[in-house]
């Protein structure tokens, strides 16, 4: 791969991992609850469940993109879709502080770190990232360990520098993040995020 190609998968990863969602909605609930230790622990986890799927992208979806092109335009329009899908809900309603308060974790930091992985398994906004997006900037047919072991650690510097702000945020100002400006404004910004996310993804060759 190519610096280029590098440069583009994390500031991608960055903007996907900003974008608040079903794991970032976990955390800042974590956080909230539990304070900055355990949502480190779910972030670790969260992390992991990321690195779960890139090694699935490279090593299983390499094999499919050398034959199965018209798969990865189903999965990319599916995407397209399901991102414009997540704008109009984040826009209309989002993040709530019911939904907040029900996400409260309990447990100590083995389950914090289960919780996160979990949680990025069956995310589906983290599974189109990289079953619709990755393809388009990594070239899984030509990809090399070296490579593998590059995004790999971009992967983790980057959810690290994304996640602990909003952990360390929310666990430092529990009572601006429950109040409903906040969180409508947050959940405006993530709406206008997604919706762009799918204007890029539709637009690429």
């Amino acid at each position: 791969m190519t610096l280029a190609g590098f440069i583009a998968y994390s500031g991608a990863l960055a903007l996907a991992a900003a974008i608040p969602g079903p794991g970032v909605t976990a955390l800042v609930a974590r956080a909230l609850g539990s304070g900055f230790r355990s949502s480190l622990f779910m972030s670790l986890g969260l992390i992991v469940g990321d690195l779960t799927y890139l090694t699935a992208v490279v090593l299983g979806l390499a094999l499919v993109a050398q034959t199965f092109g018209m798969l990865f335009l189903v999965v990319k329009w599916f995407g397209v879709a399901y991102l414009a899908y997540l704008a109009w809900t984040f826009w209309r309603s989002g993040i709530t502080p019911e939904s907040v308060e029900a996400r409260k974790g309990k447990g100590g930091l083995a389950s914090s770190f289960v919780a996160g992985l979990t949680v990025t398994l069956g995310n589906p906004k983290t599974m189109i990232f990289y079953l619709a997006l990755v393809p388009t900037l990594v070239d899984l047919q030509t990809i090399t360990l070296r490579d593998y072991g590059v995004l790999a650690a971009i992967t983790v510097v980057v959810l690290l520098i994304v996640l602990v702000p909003y952990l360390a945020l929310a666990a430092k100002a529990r009572w601006f993040l429950k109040t409903p400006r906040a969180l409508r404004a947050l959940n405006r910004t993530a709406a206008t995020f997604m919706a762009g996310a799918a204007l890029a993804i539709a637009s690429r060759q």
